[in-house]
C-alpha cells in the first residue's frame, strides 16, 4: 500500500468558546489545503469523521455542510465510528485512493463538545456502548475502570503506574502549543485527583474537547509530480469486535486492535521493533498500557514497565503520544484519529518543534472506538 500525505493541519484543542463546529471544520480544511499548496477545487473526494455533531449542534447532513464550507461539489462522506470516527474516515480515504478512482482526497475530523453540559456529553458519548451496559449504570470511565482493575490484579501493576501515563503525556503536551493542557503534572497530583471510577482518578481520564484536524492525501503518481520526497501511509487496517465489553473473553486486551496491528505490520512490511514513534488511543491511562501490548511493542503484562522505565517518553527508545495523547492534548472524539496522523506526519518531516523526536522514520497511529468495538491502525513512513 502506498498513499501519500501531502498536507496536514490541526486546530488548537481545548474549550473553544468562540468557535462553532463549522468554524473548526473550515479552519482544518483551509489549513490542510494550504499546507499541501493545493486549492479546494483539486480535491476529488472528502471524508469527515464526526460522532456528536447531530447531538451537540442539532445539525444533520454534515457532509453537505463540509461541501458548502469548501465551496465544492464533490462526494463528501460523513463517518461515525464512535471515538474512532477520524481513523475510519482516514481508512476509507485510503481505500478510495487505492481503488484508482481518485487521485486526491481530503480527510477531516472535528467535534464541538464544550457547548453542552458534562452530563449531556456523557450521555451522548455512551451511545457508543451497548444499551445493556448503559442500563446497568456503566459509563466509559466505569468500563475502563473494570479493565484497569483486572490488569492491576493480574499483572502486579500499581495505580501509580497508571498515573505514570498521565505524567508522561502531560509532559509531552507541555511542549505542544496546540494541546488543551500545556502543563506538567506529578504522580502525587494524579493520585490525589478525585476518584472517578476506582482505580481511575480524574487525571487518568481524557477531557471534553473542541477541535479539528485535516489531512490531504494523494496517489503516488499525483504526489510525485509535485515533489520527490513524500510521506506515505503504508498500511491502513480497520477491524470491529463486540459492542459490549461483557461479551469479550478478556478485559486486558482489545482483540480488534491486535488484529488490526498484526495485519498492518504485514501490509507495511515492517516489524513492531522498527516503529520509531506511536500515537495511541489513551482515552484513559489504562488504554495506553493495553495498546503498548496489543500492538506488539511489549509482552502481555509488561506495558506498564515501559512507562515506568521511561522507554515511551521523549528521548526514550520508542516515544508514545508525543502530542500529549488524548489525555493531555485533548480528545475531540471525531478529530482524534486524524490528529494522531497529523502528529506523525509532522514528526517524520522534522517539524514537530519542542517535542520533535530523533530519527523518526516509521510512525504508527492506533485509534479505538468505545471499549474496542472499533480499532484502526495506520503505519506511516518516509
Amino acid at each position: 500500500m502506498k498513499v501519500a500525505i501531502i498536507g496536514a493541519y490541526q486546530t488548537k484543542f481545548g474549550e473553544l468558546w468562540d468557535k462553532s463546529l463549522a468554524d473548526l471544520i473550515f479552519e482544518a480544511s483551509v489549513g490542510a489545503l494550504a499546507d499541501s499548496r493545493m486549492p479546494a477545487k483539486k480535491i476529488q473526494i472528502a471524508f469527515f469523521g464526526n460522532k456528536l455533531g447531530p447531538q451537540t449542534t442539532s445539525q444533520n447532513h454534515l457532509s453537505a455542510l463540509v461541501a458548502q464550507l469548501l465551496g465544492v461539489s464533490i462526494p463528501v462522506i460523513r463517518v461515525e465510528a464512535a471515538c474512532a470516527s477520524g481513523g475510519v474516515a482516514l481508512s476509507q480515504a485510503c481505500l478510495a485512493i487505492e481503488s484508482g478512482q481518485y487521485d486526491t482526497a481530503l480527510v477531516l475530523g472535528a467535534e464541538k463538545m464544550t457547548d453542552q453540559s458534562p452530563a449531556q456529553i456523557a450521555q451522548a458519548l455512551m451511545g457508543a456502548a451497548s444499551s445493556q451496559e448503559r442500563e446497568a449504570g456503566l459509563t466509559f470511565p466505569g468500563l475502563y475502570a473494570l479493565m484497569a482493575g483486572k490488569y492491576l490484579n493480574d499483572f502486579g501493576a500499581k495505580e501509580t503506574d497508571l498515573a505514570g501515563v498521565s505524567v508522561k503525556n502531560h509532559f509531552h503536551a507541555s511542549l505542544n502549543s496546540k494541546a488543551q493542557f500545556q502543563f506538567p503534572v506529578t504522580i502525587d497530583q494524579v493520585m490525589k485527583s478525585g476518584e472517578v471510577a476506582s482505580p481511575l482518578k480524574l487525571l487518568d481520564c481524557s477531557p471534553i474537547t473542541d477541535g479539528a484536524a485535516g489531512l490531504v492525501l494523494a496517489s503516488p503518481r499525483f504526489a510525485q509530480k509535485r515533489q520527490k520526497k513524500n510521506i506515505y501511509i503504508r498500511a491502513s487496517q480497520h477491524f470491529t469486535d463486540t459492542l459490549s465489553l461483557s461479551k469479550r473473553q478478556s478485559f486486558t486486551e482489545i482483540p480488534s486492535a491486535k488484529k488490526a496491528a498484526k495485519k498492518a505490520f504485514i501490509q507495511a512490511g515492517v516489524e513492531p521493533s522498527e516503529v520509531s514513534l506511536a500515537e495511541v488511543h489513551d482515552c484513559f491511562t489504562i488504554a495506553e498500557i493495553l495498546a503498548l501490548e496489543d500492538l506488539g511493542f511489549y509482552q502481555k503484562g509488561e506495558g506498564f514497565l515501559a512507562v515506568r522505565n521511561g522507554q515511551v517518553k521523549l528521548g526514550g527508545t520508542r516515544p508514545v503520544n508525543l502530542s500529549g495523547g488524548l489525555k493531555a492534548c485533548g480528545h475531540p472524539v471525531g478529530a482524534t484519529g486524524v490528529k494522531q496522523v497529523v502528529e506523525l506526519y509532522n514528526q517524520l518531516l522534522g517539524r514537530a518543534g519542542k517535542k520533535q523526536t530523533r530519527k523518526a522514520k516509521v510512525g504508527l497511529a492506533h485509534n479505538i472506538g468505545g471499549t474496542g468495538g472499533t480499532a484502526v491502525v495506520h503505519i506511516i513512513t518516509k
